[in-house]
């Protein structure tokens, strides 16, 4: 019991951490490509050496998805990971966006502007279906790379195995920098439920704006379906391979 908590609060905490960093520079900036992509991937980076250890630093339920279905965790602990960091990502978008509110600082754009999904020049506002189509294929390029990446049955040699898992975080963060640089561009890039609905709720508290909510169902769909391929992928492709 006690182990599970542990798991949780860190979950809650890079969660938080990839909320209240990533999604406040593309709050400052505009959603701006380069700096919004490298903060994710370094947010990833950052926590990975941090609470990867504790607890997988999944921070995103889309990854806790695809490791239940490749059957690295049971659904309790999946549901329990995705509460937890739905729970950290709304803490953060509040905190990051209640901070600026009482500092008046003045945000580019909007709450919108978190890369909730709903960029200016995306797909998302005119094509759900383009959007959804987006999200499945990022997400699963995420979750894939992941799930091989920290895959401790692999038939590799014992010191090959060692040397990726040392630079697993690297890989993992510079993946999703990857992901963000297509993606802003089209969706916003979520590809992570949690903070999709973080930064849908921070709109509607601190501007008043309901519509991304009613468009969220897309960044919880769509990246939960590309978990789900990503962990189908794994198996086809590297269950077999000794």
């Amino acid at each position: 019991m006690k182990n599970i908590i542990k798991k949780l609060v860190a979950e809650f905490i890079g969660t938080f951490v990839l909320v209240f960093f990533a999604c406040g520079v593309a709050a400052i900036t505009g959603g701006k490509l380069v700096e919004t992509s490298l903060t994710f991937g370094l947010v990833i980076i950052a926590m990975a050496y941090s609470i990867g250890r504790i607890s997988g630093c999944h921070i995103n339920p889309a990854v806790s998805f695809g490791c239940f279905l490749s059957k690295r965790m049971t659904l309790k602990e999946c549901l329990l990971y995705s509460a937890s960091q739905v729970l950290g990502g709304l803490v953060g978008g509040i905190a990051i966006f209640g901070i600026a509110k009482i500092a008046d600082v003045k945000f580019i754009g909007n709450a919108c502007n978190m890369v909730i999904g709903n960029s200016i020049n995306g797909l998302t506002a005119g094509n759900a279906i383009a959007s959804l189509l987006v999200e499945i294929i990022l997400t699963c390029v995420f979750v894939y790379v992941i799930l091989n990446v920290t895959d401790d049955k692999a038939t590799e040699g014992e010191e090959f195995k060692r040397g990726r898992a040392q630079i697993a975080g690297i890989i993992i963060g510079l993946t999703l920098t990857l992901v963000h640089l297509i993606g802003i561009q089209l969706t916003g890039t979520s590809v992570n439920p949690a903070r999709s609905i973080a930064t849908a709720v921070a709109a509607l508290i601190f501007d008043g704006t309901a519509s991304p909510l009613s468009q969220v169902w897309i960044f919880i769909v769509g990246p939960l379906a590309g978990g789900a391929l990503a962990a189908l992928l794994f198996k086809v492709l590297h269950r077999n391979e000794a």
